[in-house]
């Protein structure tokens, strides 16, 4: 309690009751809003293939313009030709997470379902398990693990750490890093909306002015998170198309 502001604990604004089944189904509204998330990404590019027109319009053009942004902006970027093949998966991927992102900014809901670490875990392994699949299909199992693991030119002597290191970094720290970036960008800007939410919401209970800073501030820090909400979908989809371009193209 500060200044007679009571702020909730961070279980009570990431952590929802079960609506469903109880403890056996595990189904609250934040399951709800994953669920919802894939239908919607399921509907704009079915909706946008049914009926494609030579000028693209409406929900269309903000799919072609999205499937346009992953090609050119992250496919070639970092895998090349190659990759093109990988583009509905990394479509896939960016769509869906920022559309998991942006329900914090949706009034009544307010919540981003990525500031759980189950989802973005289970996308890093999704992830993880692609970039070795591919990395095996494409080089053999002995070669792979060796050009992942032993950089060239590394001095014999450190060689043995070097290679623990890499061993420990596509196991582990990839997906590991992966999930948590996302998690923790997503709950700590959650967290900032929900501090100034309740700051607006007690100073304007005692006096109109005195809530009009917060009020542009939390304006502000939801245009703010909305920017968040792309950055963080293209950053999570960038690094698994690199992790999918180490698996094709083994550095030399």
């Amino acid at each position: 309690m500060i200044l007679g502001l009571e702020f909730p604990p961070v279980s009570h604004v990431t952590e929802w009751p079960t609506l469903f089944g109880g403890d056996a189904l595990g189904v609250n509204k934040v399951v709800l809003l994953m669920w919802i998330s894939a239908a919607l990404v399921f509907g704009l590019f079915y909706i946008a293939t049914r009926e494609q027109k030579l000028v693209p319009a409406g929900v269309q053009n903000v799919a072609e313009s999205t499937v346009e942004f992953v090609e050119d902006q992250i496919v070639m970027q970092t895998i090349g030709p190659d990759g093109l093949r990988y583009a509905p998966f990394l479509l896939t991927l960016f769509t869906f997470i920022f559309t998991c992102n942006v329900w914090e900014l949706i009034p009544v809901v307010q919540m981003p379902v990525n500031a759980r670490i189950a989802l973005p875990m289970f996308m890093a392994i999704v992830v993880w398990c692609i970039y070795h699949i591919v990395g095996i299909r494409h080089q053999g199992f002995v070669a792979y693990f060796k050009n992942a693991t032993i950089p060239p030119g590394v001095p014999t002597m450190i060689l043995p750490l070097v290679a623990f290191i890499e061993l420990i970094g596509i196991l582990i720290t990839r997906p590991l890093s992966l999930a948590v970036r996302l998690f923790a960008n997503m709950l700590a800007g959650h967290l900032l909306l929900v501090s100034f939410a309740v700051i607006t919401q007690a100073l304007f209970a005692s006096t109109i002015v005195g809530g009009a800073l917060p009020l542009a501030l939390l304006v502000f820090l939801m245009a703010f998170e909305l920017l968040v909400a792309v950055l963080q979908a293209y950053i999570f989809t960038i690094l698994a198309a690199v992790y999918i371009d180490s698996s094709i193209h083994p550095a030399h």
